[in-house]
């Protein structure tokens, strides 16, 4: 048997790989590329007079998601995205630098860094409430201290929902930043500083370059998932705080207006595929550009 297996792939030398992908495109055309014509489906069919779809095609759902009301939320979510986005960056980025050249204590600061992975998102996120609330810890540290008399308005407002954003999503960018990093050879900095450049220098022209790769993957994975959050927004932000996640998770539970949800979704998810697809396109050109500047030299 086992010879019968050797003799047919060395007959067949390009089957392996396709042996090797089916497990995993079976995966991901079952529960990625048929739920995602799933939805597109049901976004262009009337809704059912009790939930549900009925059979028909229609755009209408299309066109109400274009009402002012619909495009406010998704300002807002793309919005709070891009802030989660920078505040992560500006906050990961010194610190994966200092875990990359913190010696022997790196594994420590690693572990510290996705500790936050071993506790479940929603107890994080109740864990923010506890702090945030007007008998919180924050509001008792500051009455205590004599700096307020009343408690501050914390919970409830957008920078609730920005502060629940970026501490569920800084380990997503840390982490890529830090991979990045570990791989700049020191000796670059060296040569730089014996050519004379200055830290700043050393920054804008070694590192940040050098590093741009693990910033932009980074951002993507905690930009895509801020957009379609919607269990922080719902405990943090209330219902003046809705983010397009939440518009999405309403419609297909209690709205049970399946159509309207879809065509959100995927509206949504084409606008995301449309972001990636440009910075894609940008960063080739980029690439490009700096090969034919090689050559040239």
């Amino acid at each position: 048997m086992r010879r019968g297996i050797l003799r047919w792939i060395a007959r067949h030398p390009r089957s392996p790989g396709a042996l090797l992908l089916g497990p995993g495109g079976l995966w991901l055309l079952a529960f990625f590329l048929l739920p995602i014509l799933i939805l597109l489906v049901y976004s262009v069919m009337p809704r059912g007079a009790y939930g549900g779809v009925q059979p028909g095609f229609t755009l209408e759902h299309y066109r109400r998601f274009l009402d002012p009301l619909y495009l406010g939320i998704l300002r807002r979510t793309i919005w709070l995205s891009f802030l989660c986005t920078l505040a992560c960056l500006l906050l990961a980025y010194p610190t994966a630098f200092y875990i990359a050249r913190s010696g022997p204590r790196r594994n420590l600061f690693l572990f510290l860094a996705v500790l936050p992975f071993w506790t479940s998102s929603l107890v994080r996120t109740y864990a923010m409430i506890f702090l945030l609330r007007d008998s919180g810890l924050i509001n008792r540290a500051l009455m205590d201290a004599g700096l307020i008399q009343l408690p501050l308005r914390l919970l409830y407002t957008e920078g609730a929902v920005l502060a629940g954003l970026v501490y569920g999503a800084l380990p997503f960018m840390i982490l890529p930043i830090y991979a990045s990093i570990e791989k700049l050879d020191p000796a670059l900095l060296e040569a730089a500083e014996g050519l004379g450049a200055r830290s700043w220098s050393r920054f804008t022209r070694v590192v940040w370059p050098l590093t741009a790769p693990g910033v932009a993957a980074g951002s993507l994975l905690v930009f895509v998932p801020s957009l379609g959050s919607f269990v922080v927004p719902d405990l943090l932000g209330g219902a003046r705080q809705m983010m397009i996640g939440n518009l999405i998770q309403n419609q297909f539970g209690p709205s049970r207006n399946w159509p309207f949800g879809s065509a959100a979704a995927f509206a949504v998810m084409a606008l995301v595929l449309v972001a990636m697809l440009g910075v894609l396109r940008m960063k080739g050109l980029d690439d490009e550009h700096g090969t034919s500047k090689g050559r040239g030299a």
